[in-house]
């Protein structure tokens, strides 16, 4: 007769030699036990002796740990990792093995599965209720438990032990899915390894495979310089491959040692490369990811009340480190941002009544102030916030506030409120109440007694976050790295939207911030449609600017690739649509305000993670032998260290609901309920275009100088040299100028070095805007905003009396004050090319509105000349006709042939027949081209 199997978690109490019964560390989630009363929230959590006894992947005594492997497959960000471990009971008689794995608390769990001698046990999600009345049934027949408890840090143990006969062999295997966050330009990918004793066959291995490429991947090695050699990264272009796979005598603490050395954090950071601001759309297996990323725009100025906490139990390093993180923190203000201190204890007191600028001297009195502090007292929330946020509202009622500027209140904190209203729940709603929409609140708790719970729902009302700050030695770094992810606002108001009926199920795609260095992730699922494209519609506003960005992805392009690769994850973008998903609506869910609400989340919340096996703070993992008669039970239970629930959210309601809630997480900075398109947005972009009949400079660089009134066209070159800037339009009546530099081929081909227009520039110099256009990129500057971006996406640029509009690898159109418009078009050329390079044409209608003393090689054309052609007759070249012109009193030999307009054909152009004008256009032209030739970009003549 077989000896049954018991698996152990948590406190095990001996039972009359035979059986087993099990204390679960965590409690099942009810309704009731949401309403909790004053005292029950000063029940503070600390760390247990077994939270910090040391962790160890596998636990027993005399066992023999054959093999013990991680294996990571990162697709677009969406990771899946399986943790392998395979055990011989070596011992002389039956023991409990234990099998433990330390897990990111954002991630969900997706299966476990275990093998004793020849028994296999396999996982599934099922409701908690469920799942607990099949374990209940197993357990009173002596059957055991397994569990997932959140400890002290960012993460969670998956613990399981399993009591078996000597000789005995033992695989585990554990499945679990995340999704990586960008944060400060990187995503970062955390293993923990620490399996306590020394293993035969220990390998790691980290696939990532990104379609668009990765930029950057590196290891941050934790575990000692030992192991530094030990680390290979072996990377292309959009594939890496990162493995670690020490010997047995390479794992040893010293050469004699029987201890392993491999006890920390195994880290990969890595980004990708982003072709456009527009952001990176990908769609596989019916589901679509947007990624929003953007770069080389100017930060927003930002408006920031820091509120401290100085009560007595700040005493100490808490204080201290708060101390020196303010330090560091207001260094990085400068002339644009505003700000304030207000610090409290049982009364408030502020540094500065009012908002002030970021100068020097008032961040030195701040400075002071800060280290002057002295903590003592109780603790009065409510009164600070409320304090924090009158500032604010003054500031705004005054005007002293940037419409495009980012207002922000700070939090830090370590305690429950003692003072004043202590209510949580009317502290929550005095705060929401007199917050306006443009204010954020971000909430940080310092150690273990404060109501961390409480700290989030507040930030989350007022589109912000809450983090955890550990007060131990880094508590100044932990804060700093905080403030770093939220100093450097980019964007204001974004939203990510879709045509009508090409995609349904969306999650969050309103987003109040986008902070420097993150990304914001929208998914949903494709509907059926005949086109094999899908395109993203993203709008936003930055300083001074307001953008529009249009992108695209092949429908079954993905999925066609992903099948390439071995190590890919083929299902990522199903379940990172679930699991962004789950995480908004466990937010949601956290937020409800009425029973009714928060019943219909968590039939929403349990419905997909059984769909997609996600185990979740409401769902649980049975796991049983083939034949039932065997269970344990793993869950997610509250945790009391950190909120509501564990794992934390990523933004806000998957569908459409009131403003309030309004919830938020970092990143992607959720905020905003997900309306329709408007049916603006259903239309797809808006095609520029210019007259049919227009003035141009193109290839070497010819122009063609359209006459409308004696319906010719007139053509010259200018042969200058590489690097000489020529001013084509100057206008100080109406401020606008539009110079071009000249970039040369290759080399000499045919005896001669062509040249090209490489940057074309278009100042408007009435609001100080200028726009400057190269082959690579299109930049936008105020003097001290500085904006740029790629020809990769379509997109819409409004800044002022100034509007840039982008077709993605075509042309640029930019449009003045509506009455002036400057259209560039991009020529490419194989990268290779022994000679040929990448240049601009530019095209300029002849109805543009100038002032009267507007001038340029093509600005002065806008008063159209009397031209006068005769004695038409044969030239040398049959196919060229020779001619007379009469203009602006001089007599010219020209020659009929032909130049090209590309902006119908940019490969082969459409054939313009003109007159063609010798020597760079001399008496054509006013004076001579040379005095066309100006110092910098920006210059009129």
């Amino acid at each position: 007769m077989r000896r049954p199997l018991l698996l152990l978690l948590g406190l095990l109490l001996l039972h009359q030699g035979h059986c087993f019964e099990f204390v679960i560390d965590g409690e099942w989630e009810e309704e009731a036990s949401e309403v909790q009363d004053h005292r029950q929230r000063h029940k503070r959590a600390i760390l247990t002796s077994e939270e910090e006894e040391d962790f160890q992947a596998i636990r027993g005594d005399d066992i023999t740990v054959k093999s013990y492997r991680v294996e990571s497959r990162i697709t677009s960000r969406f990771a899946h990792v399986t943790v392998r471990s395979s055990v011989v009971n070596s011992g002389s008689k039956a023991q409990s093995i234990g099998f433990n794995v330390q897990i990111p608390k954002q991630a969900f769990i997706t299966n476990f599965t275990m093998n004793v001698n020849g028994i296999t046990f396999v996982g599934s999600v099922k409701e908690k209720t469920v799942a607990r009345n099949l374990y209940t049934q197993a357990r009173a027949r002596g059957k055991a438990a397994g569990i997932i408890r959140a400890n002290s840090q960012d993460m969670e143990t998956f613990k399981t032990e399993v009591h078996v006969p000597s000789g005995s062999n033992i695989e585990f295997e554990l499945h679990y899915q995340e999704m990586m966050h960008r944060k400060l330009g990187h995503y970062e990918h955390n293993l923990y390894l620490q399996p306590g004793r020394l293993v035969p066959q220990f390998q790691v291995d980290v696939y990532i495979f990104e379609p668009k490429g990765i930029s950057m991947v590196q290891t941050s090695n934790t575990l000692g310089q030992q192991f530094t050699e030990l680390i290979k990264v072996v990377s292309t272009d959009n594939k890496a491959h990162i493995v670690f796979k020490p010997n047995l005598q390479q794992q040893r603490k010293c050469d004699n040692c029987t201890d392993s050395a491999i006890d920390g954090t195994f880290t990969v950071m890595y980004d990708v490369k982003r072709d456009s601001n527009a952001g990176e759309l990908q769609v596989s297996d019916g589901h679509f990811v947007h990624f929003f990323a953007p770069t080389n725009l100017s930060p927003l100025p930002k408006n920031i009340v820091f509120v401290i906490d100085v009560s007595g139990s700040m005493w100490g390093v808490k204080m201290k480190q708060t101390v020196e993180a303010m330090q560091a923190i207001l260094d990085d203000l400068t002339l644009d941002d505003q700000f304030s201190i207000i610090d409290f204890n049982h009364n408030v007191r502020c540094w500065s009544e009012d908002l002030v600028s970021g100068s020097s001297i008032q961040i030195a009195d701040a400075k002071k102030y800060i280290q002057n502090i002295k903590p003592n007292g109780g603790t009065n929330i409510n009164e600070a916030l409320m304090r924090a946020v009158q500032m604010l509202l003054k500031a705004s009622n005054q005007g002293l506030i940037d419409s495009r500027s980012v207002s922000m209140i700070i939090l830090v904190s370590d305690g429950d409120p003692t003072v004043g209203e202590i209510k949580l729940s009317a502290i929550q709603k005095n705060v929401r109440k007199i917050m306006r929409e443009e204010f954020s609140l971000f909430s940080l708790g310092i150690g273990f007694d404060v109501d961390f719970d409480f700290l989030e729902r507040i930030a989350m009302e007022n589109r912000g976050i809450a983090q955890r700050i550990y007060a131990n030695h880094d508590a100044a770094e932990q804060l700093r790295t905080f403030y770093s992810q939220v100093s450097s606002p980019l964007l204001r108001r974004i939203a990510i939207q879709f045509p009508e009926d090409s995609v349904s199920e969306v999650t969050q795609n309103r987003f109040d911030k986008y902070f420097s260095g993150s990304e914001l992730v929208v998914a949903g699922k494709v509907l059926p449609s005949e086109s094999n494209t899908l395109t993203s519609f993203t709008t936003a506003s930055a300083a001074r600017l307001d953008i529009r960005m249009d992108t695209g992805a092949d429908i079954a392009e993905l999925d066609t690739e992903l099948v390439k690769h071995q190590h890919s994850f083929t299902g990522f973008a199903r379940q990172m649509w679930a699991y962004i998903t789950i995480k908004q609506l466990i937010s949601d869910r956290s937020l409800a305000q009425t029973a009714a609400k928060k019943r219909m989340v968590t039939k929403q919340i349990m419905s997909l993670a059984l769909e997609h096996q996600f185990v979740t703070p409401l769902t649980a993992l049975l796991v049983e032998s083939e034949d039932a008669t065997e269970r344990l039970l793993a869950d997610s239970p509250r945790d009391p260290k950190h909120g509501c629930c564990s794992g934390g959210g990523i933004g806000g309601p998957r569908h459409p609901v009131p403003k309030v809630p309004i919830v938020y997480q970092v990143p992607p900075w959720v905020q905003m309920s997900t309306p329709a398109p408007p049916s603006s947005v259903e239309k797809g972009p808006v095609e520029w275009t210019v007259p049919e009949k227009v003035t141009l400079v193109d290839n070497d660089p010819h122009f063609i100088v359209h006459l409308p009134g004696s319906n010719m066209d007139v053509c010259f070159n200018i042969d200058s040299k590489p690097g000489h800037i020529l001013n084509l339009v100057s206008d100080r009546g109406t401020g606008v100028v539009v110079n071009g530099q000249l970039i040369s081929s290759k080399q000499v081909h045919n005896s001669k070095l062509s040249t090209y227009f490489g940057t074309i520039s278009v100042d408007y110099q009435p609001d100080g805007v200028s726009v400057t256009i190269t082959t690579d990129m299109i930049a936008m500057s105020d003097g001290s905003n500085n904006h740029s971006f790629t020809w990769a996406a379509t997109a819409e640029i409004t800044q002022d009396g100034v509007r840039i509009n982008i077709v993605k690898n075509s042309h640029v159109i930019v449009t003045v004050n509506d009455n002036i418009q400057v259209m560039v078009l991009l020529h490419r050329v194989y990268k290779k090319h022994p000679v040929n390079v990448d240049f601009l044409g530019v095209y300029i209608p002849n109805d543009n509105q100038y002032s009267p003393v507007v001038h340029g090689l093509i600005g002065q054309f806008s008063r159209e000349p009397e031209v006068n052609v005769f004695d038409i007759h044969e030239g040398a070249d049959p196919l060229k006709k020779e001619a007379t012109m009469e203009v602006k009193g001089n007599k010219l030999l020209v020659t009929r042939g032909w130049q090209k307009d590309y902006r119908r054909d940019t490969r082969q152009g459409s054939n313009v027949y003109c007159w063609f004008i010798h020597n760079s256009g001399k008496g054509f032209i006013d004076g001579h081209y040379t005095d066309y030739i100006v110092p910098d970009l920006h210059s009129f003549l």
